[in-house]
């Protein structure tokens, strides 16, 4: 049985196993101390929000959302991060994630949910061409730095 709630102090190491391998699968290098403020910013409770999800007891999966306002509708949520540990992976881990998040939205009133996902991931496509619509957006990111 999978249960989704939120994240707790005690679950600040196996949080970290699962955001790094999301970061790892994502090809993306984040420094020790990335981690420690990403934790401090999820427990603060403002601007990013996360929900776990437990199977056994054990932290098996996480989200990471935030709000923000758009130019011609009500605010939006970005779900930013989505992971499973593979071993629980195929048990409706990542559905129960995605429509915890949903219902963060919808409580805020919010105009829709929306993700991005690399092109090639297909197992996880699937899985989103289930659950929501792809509307033929793609993403272009100009470098700052």
């Amino acid at each position: 049985m999978i249960e989704i709630g939120s994240l707790n102090p005690d679950d600040r190491p196996a949080w970290e196993v699962l955001a790094r391998g999301y970061k790892k699968f994502y090809r993306t290098d984040v420094p020790d101390e990335g981690y420690e403020e990403m934790w401090r910013r999820l427990r603060d409770g403002g601007e990013v929000h996360a929900v776990g999800a437990r199977a056994d007891g054990e932290l098996v999966g996480i989200a990471h959302y935030l709000f923000h306002a758009t130019g011609w509708m009500a605010d939006s949520c970005y779900l930013q991060d989505l992971y499973v540990d593979e071993a629980a992976r195929g048990r409706g881990v990542a559905r129960a994630l995605i429509e915890r998040v949903a219902e963060a939205a919808r409580e805020r009133g919010a105009a829709r949910l929306y993700w991005t996902t690399q092109e090639d991931n297909t197992t996880a496509r699937a899985l989103y061409d289930r659950v929501a619509a792809f509307n033929g957006f793609i993403r272009y990111d100009h470098p700052l730095a």
